[in-house]
């Protein structure tokens, strides 16, 4: 392969990651969104900010699809800790702000 057909091929290949990134993004502040009607609602019917058996069943499920995807797992899992950790402390604000 030429210099110039790998950098085409580099260029090509880095868009559909600059795409798959933007598309994350959206998804996440989608995700975020429900996450917060749903601390809404447990802060108004004074349901615990955090739920260790959803999430242990989400990273369970997560697991799955991610090496049906030939995703490494334990990637999916550290992913969804994260995203459950940021959940749970914005959980814990809609609570002591009453809502």
């Amino acid at each position: 392969m030429t210099d110039e057909r790998a950098a085409e091929e580099l260029h090509r290949l880095r868009s559909s990651i600059d795409n798959l990134d933007a598309a994350l993004v959206h998804l996440l502040a989608e995700r975020f969104r429900c996450t917060q009607e749903v601390g809404m609602l447990k802060a108004r019917s004074g349901m615990p900010p955090a739920d260790p058996t959803r999430e242990s069943y989400q990273i369970k499920r997560l697991r799955a699809l991610a090496d049906e995807s030939g995703l490494d797992p334990q990637f999916a899992e550290k992913f969804l800790a994260l995203i459950i950790d940021e959940v749970i402390r914005n959980h814990e604000s809609i609570k002591r702000a009453g809502h």
